[in-house]
């Protein structure tokens, strides 16, 4: 499988938002499976109502052909950052999130990780249409995870991390492709139910 779009949702430098990302991609290409990684940090994103200077339309496409979407977002101030706002501003209205399924991770240094956060960042993502994939990952004292060369230290953290990308794998499996599969049986049938009807 191609084109899993993994977005960090933070451009503040040297930050902890895409070591953790890293895991999940690895994760990913160990599964065979081809991500596509946008990287805040490299991003120029236009406010709303402004022009695009580019970058809007590379995230709408690749979103558009991606089976499916893992978004990372710091915790900031009891939420997620302005940043990953600003990504999800920039995905169209209606958005090219609408009918994907989005798996989410947060970092945050307190203790009790980012769950306000991801609650938050859950309900955007429902509300513009994505089908938001059970079981964000929330990863708590996110300095003290990783070391000064950005590997992490827990391997609790870097499992759970390491689970997104089955988790994102089998919610396609078991969910989306049917769900194709059926839309593509409805179109190419002759509809015999209409005949036995007539």
């Amino acid at each position: 499988m191609q084109g899993i779009v993994c977005i960090v949702g933070t451009n503040r430098p040297e930050n902890y938002t895409v070591r953790a990302l890293e895991i999940v991609v690895d994760a990913l290409r160990h599964s065979r499976v081809d991500p596509v990684v946008f990287d805040a940090r490299t991003l120029s994103l236009a406010f709303p109502g402004h022009p695009d200077p580019g970058d809007g339309e590379r995230l709408r496409t690749a979103i558009t052909a991606a089976p499916g979407v893992i978004l990372a977002t710091p915790e900031y101030h009891g939420s997620f950052c302005a940043m990953t706002k600003l990504i999800i501003e920039n995905l169209g209205f209606p958005s090219v999130l609408a009918g994907k399924p989005v798996a989410l991770v947060g970092v945050a240094a307190g203790r009790i990780g980012a769950i306000k956060s991801l609650e938050q960042l859950k309900s955007v993502c429902a509300h513009i249409g994505a089908i938001v994939v059970p079981g964000a990952v929330s990863v708590a004292g996110v300095q003290q995870v990783f070391d000064e060369q950005g590997r992490c230290t827990n391997a609790d953290v870097e499992a759970m991390l390491r689970g997104v990308a089955p988790a994102m794998l089998t919610f396609l499996k078991d969910y989306i492709c049917p769900k194709h599969i059926m839309e593509d049986m409805v179109r190419s049938s002759a509809q015999p139910w209409a005949t036995t009807m007539s």
